[in-house]
């Protein structure tokens, strides 16, 4: 990274990003660090796939409180790094923790989302170009709804980074839309007589439900938000 003097205009979007500037190399990095979140989440969700109250353990083991889940994008911003030792050490390489800027993949609600579906994607993309185990106007409708509920997810979620609840809460409704259309065509009758779609629906039908579960629980306080008085109308 290199330390330079902002001789840019006043209100440049940039300009709280402070007295460092990176180059590609440094982002290439930072993502790179952000991905290998989205693996640990999933390692550990995987780990912990048949807990009953997998979210919040899995939750609890990235270092998140239940705060983590807040509305608020300023309550979840950096939180996935107190209990990761080896990602700090990472983070260091490229200047002062303190100085890394806060992005949508330190959302935990982004990392949740992208690491449920990414096992989503997997498990469909194995099977689905095989028509002999997956029937082909089957296999692109549901890659299609999985593919279009994940966009309306992160769509979502920078909204909810950006503070516009309504927004968000429309978004995630539209997700979850795609999600009960996924829902729908792994519940056909004919599904029962494919061995290796049955096996995809038994393992993707608790992810759903998580990512689901997820969403709502973010919703909810999504609304909150929005039902508290202003503080202009407290101060009167």
């Amino acid at each position: 990274m290199s330390n330079y003097e902002s001789d840019g205009p006043s209100d440049n979007e940039w300009d709280d990003r402070g007295e460092l500037a990176w180059n590609e190399f440094d982002w290439e990095k930072y993502l790179r660090e952000q991905d290998d979140v989205i693996h640990r989440y999933l390692a550990f969700y995987e780990k912990l796939k048949q807990h009953p109250d997998r979210i919040d353990e899995v939750a609890h083991l990235m270092g998140w409180d239940e705060e983590s889940w807040s509305s608020d994008p300023m309550d979840t911003a950096g939180r996935e790094g107190n209990s990761a030792d080896a990602e700090a050490e990472a983070a260091s390489d490229i200047g002062d923790c303190s100085a890394e800027p806060y992005t949508l993949h330190k959302n935990p609600i982004f990392i949740a989302t992208k690491a449920i579906y990414l096992t989503l994607k997997r498990s469909w993309e194995r099977i689905a170009g095989d028509a002999g185990k997956v029937p082909q106007p089957l296999a692109l409708v549901l890659h299609a709804s999985i593919y279009k509920g994940e966009e309306q997810a992160m769509l979502a979620i920078q909204a909810l980074d950006f503070g516009d609840y309504a927004m968000a809460i429309s978004l995630f409704k539209r997700a979850l839309r795609e999600l009960n259309q996924s829902l729908a065509h792994l519940s056909t009758p004919a599904i029962g007589n494919l061995r290796a779609v049955s096996h995809f629906r038994e393992d993707a039908l608790p992810r759903i439900f998580d990512l689901r579960e997820i969403w709502l629980r973010v919703m909810n306080e999504c609304r909150e938000e929005l039902e508290r008085p202003a503080e202009d109308d407290d101060e009167e």
